[in-house]
């Protein structure tokens, strides 16, 4: 039974991962820590055995295990923002921890050695780690650029290069007020977005050490995008983004949406030079 408040909110969503779930919940129940924490799960009106596999862990470990289960899965109602409108809220922790249902966590020490940074680093905000691609049965590094595997960096670099953190891998400072700005839960994914907010002009490091797997499967909600679906999902975001950036990210975001604008008219039309030119200039007055 928690005797005391939770220092780690861990905050995982989840959605037909009957083949997964239990991996991401072992991992995170095997953290060796001098401190409390909590795990709270969403699950999505799964329609497979992933409710009663939670429900069998919540069972075992009623004191650290805290459900949400839908009746109707409130991604197709157009509901976004999972993680934010549902764990945030509940979440009592000092720190909270990212992971998905469909990824796991490998270091039994993870938490201790991220929560241990971030005490001893008040600049930082955000600390994830190395973190390893399982596709096909293959483990990959996760590419990080090389700079930022131990360097500490601001969010501009995420728009400069591309969002090179693993969601498993982030724990981050909570606010003490985490209420999230209405364009955030318009944002067609998250993980970007809220790394805007969290920073919250101080800094994002890494642990160059590997300590987490991100599973690539056809079911994946992102894997399924084609690349025009792909490339529209970030000119949306970018859009959506924009108003909250400062002059300096908004300077390369107008960089990376014209390279989209020309991308998509290229993919478009991929015989007809003219109508490339037409639909670049539609694009740019549409968006």
């Amino acid at each position: 039974m928690i005797k005391t408040k939770p220092l780690v909110s861990i905050c995982c969503i989840t959605y037909n991962h009957e083949k997964f779930i239990e991996e991401a919940l072992e991992g995170f129940l095997m953290q060796e820590t001098n401190f409390e924490y909590e795990i709270l799960i969403h699950d999505d009106a799964s329609t497979d055995k992933t409710k009663s596999i939670i429900e069998s862990y919540v069972l075992k470990h009623p004191e650290v295990v805290f459900p949400i289960f839908q009746k109707e899965n409130q991604y197709s109602l157009g509901v976004r923002g999972i993680m934010a409108r549902y764990n945030f809220p509940r979440a009592k922790g000092k720190y909270v921890a990212l992971c998905e249902g469909d990824d796991y966590w490998t270091d039994p020490l993870k938490l201790q050695k991220q929560v241990d940074f971030l005490e001893k680093n008040k600049e930082i905000n955000i600390c994830f780690h190395s973190a390893q691609v399982l596709k096909n049965n293959i483990l990959d590094a996760y590419e990080i650029p090389e700079p930022f595997e131990t360097k500490a960096f601001e969010y501009i670099e995420l728009l400069k290069y591309y969002n090179f953190i693993a969601t498993a891998s982030i724990v981050f400072r909570k606010p003490e007020e985490l209420e999230l700005p209405k364009w955030y839960y318009e944002l067609p994914f998250g993980d970007l977005g809220l790394y805007k907010i969290i920073s919250d002009n101080k800094k994002i490091q890494c642990i160059n050490e590997f300590m987490s797997v991100y599973r690539v499967h056809h079911d994946g909600v992102y894997s399924k995008l084609s690349q025009t679906q792909a490339r529209y999902q970030f000119l949306r975001f970018y859009k959506t983004i924009f108003n909250a950036l400062n002059k300096k990210e908004k300077s390369i975001v107008k960089e990376k949406l014209n390279q989209l604008y020309l991308d998509l008219a290229s993919l478009r039309f991929r015989k007809w030079p003219k109508l490339q030119v037409g639909y670049y200039w539609y694009l740019r007055f549409k968006f």
